[in-house]
């Protein structure tokens, strides 16, 4: 039997990014616990906009965890309470009749805060566009055992390739780091044999771009893989700090 609670939201509302913003507090009544999280938002909105009242804006797209575009701190944990969910995942069922709950954006010098929860996060495309990607000769597709890849490194490759990109880890660092996302996005292409050929240059690129777009150093508070919804594992900052030495080592840049 579908359950029906009555929360307190506090939000955050800020009119644009040169505007102060604040926490205003909304009431959320006879939300079902079949409910997702942005669902219960879209209920809210709905009201808002019958009273003639600016709705919340929130980011989302797919709905279904894959996307990342879906993102905020519920009660201080970035996508809310429950581990390896995203925000869209999560649902009514996990609060109590009651609750207040406090909704606020992410929280980063590289992820300003463009209208209530909407952050710009294109200072993660930008980290992409540096050197995740490979450049491989067109033509026929190539017969599947062509270039064999050990089992190990596939499966550890699909591992970092889980990232959605949707700054969590960001939103969790205390430094505001984005080392979790760029060596995710980084071993990815290192652990298989097509993106060997430019693993150096990928490496100091994408590192050179995190940098000087103002995320902040890595300091193993392993804030970032608890609350990664898809659950990516620090090593992969280790296996891109060893990418980078040896990068660091090899290369012919000055």
């Amino acid at each position: 039997m579908t359950q029906k609670i009555s929360l307190t939201l506090k939000i955050w509302r800020q009119s644009s990014p040169n505007h102060k913003g604040r926490m205003e507090t909304y009431p959320a009544e006879d939300i079902s616990t079949d409910m997702s999280f942005l669902e219960m938002l879209d209920i809210v909105n709905e009201k808002l906009t019958l009273e003639g009242k600016e709705p919340i804006a929130f980011d989302h797209d797919c709905r279904e965890g894959i996307c990342g575009m879906c993102g905020a701190v519920v009660n201080g944990r970035p996508h809310g309470p429950e581990k390896g969910t995203t925000l869209c995942q999560l649902h009514m069922r996990h609060f109590s009749n009651g609750d207040t709950i406090h909704i606020e954006p992410w929280r980063a010098k590289a992820l300003p805060i463009i209208k209530d929860l909407v952050v710009d996060r294109s200072a993660l495309d930008t980290i992409i566009q540096a050197g995740g990607f490979i450049s491989v000769n067109t033509g026929g597709a190539p017969d599947a055992n062509a270039l064999p890849v050990p089992q190990e490194a596939a499966e550890k490759a699909m591992d970092a390739a889980a990232c959605i990109g949707c700054g969590a880890c960001v939103a969790a660092c205390p430094n505001a780091a984005a080392m979790l996302f760029t060596g995710a996005k980084i071993s990815h292409l290192a652990l298989l044999p097509q993106g060997r050929p430019e693993a150096a240059k990928r490496a100091l690129n994408m590192l050179r771009t995190m940098d000087q777009l103002g995320f902040g150093n890595c300091t193993n508070e392993k804030e970032c893989e608890a609350e990664c919804p898809k659950e990516i594992s620090i090593v992969n900052i280790a296996r891109m700090n060893r990418e980078f030495i040896r990068a660091a080592l090899t290369s012919e840049e000055k």
